[in-house]
């Protein structure tokens, strides 16, 4: 049984998902004390094919969780699972996540909607810091990302990670009303009866939340399954951009053999293969659930690959790899605190001839 709590504002959080496991019952446990609602949105577009069943759903299990999670621990009956099929794709595949993402808007009947991945989480002390800022009333909040890599004790850090939480690509939770509707998955969209962005309704950006301490944690690339069923997904979507001329389908498939499964490059570790990223140890404290979850694992009551971590913990001992990752983590802080401006585009040129000149690093003994 999940404990419920008295919350002052009515938060509906919206789920989008396909081959969710081991996260899945982990995150609603996490997210139901807050929740007014969880309308978690289940299967796979139609460039996911490679990665689902020939029905349109996940290939490990995530809908038959959802499904006893409803029947065994959905106390309060706040949770809602939707298909393809109730929204009328007869063939079982949705068209993109964008009509998955207005399929949980258009049952919300929250006060705020919040859009949460199922592989990313959020600390129990923070939820109620957020929930202080939505009494006071805002149209729009982004959250900074901890993204985690390999398992829970390293992140990702790099240029492209910080344009990703610098921008309105992490916005996560926006006002919520009678006519409001949810226009667009990327960037995330949320406007209003009159067609207006609820940002205007007042938005705290990711800079300001990072300055409260508050995080998303984003376990994106720590469990093997995960990252395979990711990789397929952005493979095919990317060759129908090559199609067009555009997109980096066989890159990210090179990505996962050379920079996933193995460390070929230790500045090309994020899933982002043409931007310089690099991981560091974690040395904060992980959302309860997620902790909760990798005890079960460990203890074999959860039964779940995880990615050796050898190299990793080589790479972790490494001076010269530490001297290098520190520099650039302050570079990216610099560069990014100026961004769109000139000094933003001069400080892309110098990470750019860095990332060209660390190439070389990969012949470098480390030491």
């Amino acid at each position: 049984m999940v404990k419920n709590i008295l919350i002052p504002v009515r938060i509906t959080f919206g789920i989008i998902v396909l081959n969710g496991e081991p996260f899945i019952r982990y995150n609603l446990q996490s997210l139901y004390p807050w929740a007014h609602q969880i309308i978690v949105v289940e299967g796979a577009c139609r460039t996911a094919k490679a990665v689902a069943t020939s029905d349109g759903h996940s290939i490990d299990g995530t809908l038959e969780s959802l499904r006893r999670f409803q029947a065994e621990e959905d106390t309060e009956q706040k949770v809602i699972v939707v298909c393809a099929c109730d929204e009328g794709f007869k063939d079982g595949f949705w068209p993109e996540k964008t009509e998955m993402c207005q399929a949980f808007a258009k049952r919300a009947t929250g006060k705020y909607l919040w859009q949460v991945d199922s592989d990313e989480f959020y600390r129990e002390q923070d939820m109620e810091e957020v929930l202080k800022l939505l009494q006071k009333g805002v149209g729009r909040i982004t959250f900074p990302q901890h993204s985690f890599w390999g398992g829970i004790d390293y992140v990702n850090n790099g240029i492209g990670i910080a344009e990703f939480d610098k921008g309105i690509s992490g916005a996560r939770v926006f006002a919520w009303g009678e006519g409001f509707r949810y226009t667009e998955h990327r960037p995330p969209t949320v406007v209003d009866q009159d067609g207006k962005n609820v940002a205007l309704r007042g938005d705290l950006s990711s800079k300001f939340m990072t300055k409260q301490g508050i995080f998303r944690y984003h376990y994106c690339l720590v469990f093997p399954s995960q990252v395979f069923s990711k990789v397929n997904y952005y493979s095919v979507q990317s060759q129908e951009k090559s199609n067009q001329g555009g997109g980096f389908s066989s890159t990210i498939l090179s990505w996962h053999e050379l920079n996933f499964k193995h460390i070929t490059n230790p500045f090309q570790l994020h899933n982002l293969p043409d931007r310089l990223s690099w991981i560091r140890p974690f040395r904060g404290y992980h959302p309860a659930q997620v902790l909760k979850m990798m005890v079960d694992i460990r203890d074999k009551r959860l039964l779940h690959e995880l990615r050796q971590t050898d190299d990793v913990e080589s790479l972790m001992s490494s001076l010269s790899y530490r001297l290098f990752t520190w520099v650039l983590d302050r570079m990216v802080v610099v560069v990014t605190s100026r961004l769109g401006s000139p000094l933003f585009q001069l400080g892309s040129i110098v990470v750019w001839q860095a990332k060209k000149m660390l190439r070389r690093f990969r012949g470098i003994a480390l030491i």
